[in-house]
């Protein structure tokens, strides 16, 4: 019934956007694999070509991002960072940063598998300085995901922490390492040693130049990793505040995020901005765009 409907949804007689929605924006990542797999036996085309045809625009993109593997999806999220007309070091830092290890080992699967070279190389080729010092071993991880917590390391690294950041030494070796190895339990109790033993949060010490653009993107880590719905809940309120809108970051969070954490985020802010998230995405877009996404965020918590 679904391949018909499908196979009826992108007929030459004009694309049945609803019906598009309907089907795509209510199954899950393992469902929407599947039908691509049946379609494409069926009909001997792929899925994601048939829909790039037939859509346009903002739309076009939040559908065929959703359709994607959640892996297959980041590594095209990936590869476009490293382009140079698309490049963006936060993208490549959101995905290291709020993926499990297993996840991001399976975006770098992906990645390997598309682009026949690794993320590691194309992040190490496409960045710079202290960018590529902080990028490189954030996407080259592999956290322990449990929640085991050495309290004497925690206090520690805090110390180093401090001290490094005090010395406005914000590149260096420990600081990358410590953020860049530690599982996000470790490096909760690292932060928390902080806060209590020196009267701060880290991110707040990391404010010494409000315009530096790495400090930006180092307490854009930080924030990633222990409240990952306050980060996007920032990315989703400044791309929807941005004169003119930014289509493709709101596009980005809602499809990577419907299945993670959207009531968490939709929460969050709510709390932020005194108003429920699918108004303000309501107010801000317009058509199939604005319905899939409204259906997404409404999809719940996976």
């Amino acid at each position: 019934m679904t391949m018909n409907c499908f196979r009826y949804s992108l007929a030459g007689w004009g694309t049945n956007e609803q019906l598009i929605i309907d089907i795509l924006a209510h199954r899950n990542a393992a469902q929407r694999n599947s039908i691509r797999k049946v379609y494409g036996e069926a009909y001997g085309e792929d899925l994601l070509k048939c829909l790039e045809k037939e859509l346009r625009s903002d739309f076009e993109r939040a559908v065929l991002l959703f359709t994607l593997d959640p892996a297959e999806r980041d590594a095209h999220l990936a590869n476009e960072a490293t382009k140079k007309f698309t490049s963006s070091n936060w993208i490549l830092m959101e995905i290291a940063c709020s993926r499990s290890s297993h996840e991001l080992l399976n975006v770098k699967k992906a990645y390997h598998a598309r682009y026949k070279k690794s993320l590691e190389e194309d992040v190490a080729h496409h960045t710079t300085g202290e960018y590529r010092k902080l990028l490189v071993p954030l996407v080259s991880a592999f956290r322990y995901e449990g929640e085991e917590v050495n309290m004497t390391l925690a206090k520690s690294e805090a110390k180093i922490l401090h001290d490094k950041i005090s010395d406005k030494h914000y590149t260096d070796e420990e600081v990358i390492r410590i953020v860049s190895t530690r599982s996000k339990a470790q490096l909760n109790a690292t932060l928390n040693h902080y806060n209590t033993s020196f009267g701060n949060a880290i991110n707040k010490d990391l404010k010494a130049d409000p315009s530096d653009e790495f400090l930006k993107l180092l307490r854009a880590v930080i924030k990633c990793f222990t409240t990952p719905e306050q980060y996007f809940e920032k990315v989703l309120r400044q791309a929807i505040n941005k004169l003119g809108s930014d289509e493709w970051a709101l596009t980005r969070v809602v499809t990577t995020r419907a299945e993670v954490d959207m009531v968490r985020i939709k929460e969050a802010y709510q709390r932020r901005n005194s108003i429920p998230l699918e108004q303000a995405i309501a107010k801000d877009t317009s058509g199939d765009y604005e319905k899939f996404l409204l259906a997404l965020i409404g999809a719940g918590d996976a």
